[in-house]
C-alpha cells in the first residue's frame, strides 16, 4: 500500500498537490510527534474516546444482564432494541450539536449511542448461552438470584463481554474522530479538518495516518486485556498453545 502510495503521485497519475508522496506524510507524522499541540490533540481524542467507552460499557453491561436474565424484558425490548440498533450515530450529529454545541458533550453523545449497541448485543448474547442444566444444578444447591448470576451467569457471558468491549474500543475511535472532523471539538480529527481547509495536505496525510496508528495501539491493547482477562478461557488457552 505504501509504495502504490508513493508512486502514484510521483509517476503523475495523481496530483501530487493533492495526495503527497508517502515518504513525505510520513515524515511529517514523524515531526508531529515532536509536537505539544498534536499530543494536546492526541489526548482530546483519547479522553473522548475513554469516558465514552466507560459511559457506554457500563450502561450496556448492567442493562445487558437485567434485561437478559428476564424472558418477559427479553421479548418487551426486542422491538425497540433491533430499531434503534441500526441508526447510525453519525445520523445524530444535528441532534448533537443543537443539544450541546461542539463541545466534548457532542462527541460523547454519539460515542456511547454507537458503542452500547455493541456491548449490550453481545451481553445479550452471553446471558442467553447459559447453560440451562448448570442454572438448574446452581438453584438446587440453594444459590440465590445474585449469587447465581455471579458463579453462572457473569463467567459464561464474560467472553462475549470482552468480544463486544474489543469491537466498541474501534467503533468509539472512529465515532470520536468522525464527531472533531464535521462537528470541530478539539483532537485529531479538527486537526485534520484545518490542515484539510488550509491546504497543508502533507500534515493532513500524517494526522490521518497518526488517527490509523492510534487504531491499531487501541486494538493490540484491548487485545491483551482480554487475553489477560480470559486467561481461564478455552478458547485463550487453546490460542496460547498454537
Amino acid at each position: 500500500m505504501l509504495l502504490t502510495w508513493e508512486l502514484l503521485p510521483l509517476t503523475g497519475l495523481v496530483n501530487a498537490r493533492f495526495l503527497p508522496p508517502a515518504h513525505e506524510a510520513i515524515g511529517g507524522l514523524i515531526t508531529n510527534f515532536g509536537l505539544t499541540d498534536f499530543w494536546v490533540a492526541v489526548g482530546d481524542t483519547m479522553q473522548a474516546w475513554a469516558v465514552g467507552m466507560i459511559i457506554a460499557v457500563v450502561l450496556a453491561t448492567v442493562l445487558g444482564f437485567i434485561i437478559g436474565s428476564s424472558t418477559f424484558l427479553r421479548r418487551f425490548t426486542n422491538s425497540t432494541i433491533e430499531f434503534l440498533r441500526p441508526v447510525p450515530s453519525v445520523a445524530l450529529i444535528p441532534l448533537a450539536v443543537l443539544l450541546f454545541g461542539v463541545g466534548i458533550e457532542s462527541s460523547l453523545m454519539l460515542i456511547v449511542y454507537a458503542c452500547f449497541w455493541q456491548v449490550l448485543i453481545q451481553v445479550l448474547y452471553g446471558v442467553a448461552d447459559v447453560d440451562a442444566v448448570a442454572m438448574n444444578t446452581a438453584r438446587s444447591y440453594g444459590l440465590g438470584p445474585f449469587a447465581r448470576m455471579r458463579y453462572v451467569t457473569f463467567p459464561t457471558a464474560l467472553p462475549y463481554v470482552m468480544t463486544g468491549i474489543r469491537l466498541a474500543a474501534a467503533v468509539a475511535l472512529i465515532l470520536a474522530i468522525t464527531a472533531q472532523l464535521i462537528i470541530g471539538t478539539p483532537g485529531l480529527g479538527a486537526e485534520i479538518a484545518s490542515a484539510q481547509s488550509g491546504g497543508n495536505y502533507i500534515s493532513m496525510y500524517a494526522l490521518v495516518l497518526a488517527t490509523g496508528l492510534l487504531g491499531v495501539l487501541i486494538n493490540l491493547a484491548m487485545r491483551i486485556i482480554e487475553r489477560k482477562i480470559l486467561s481461564w478461557h478455552s478458547s485463550v488457552r487453546t490460542e496460547v498453545a498454537a
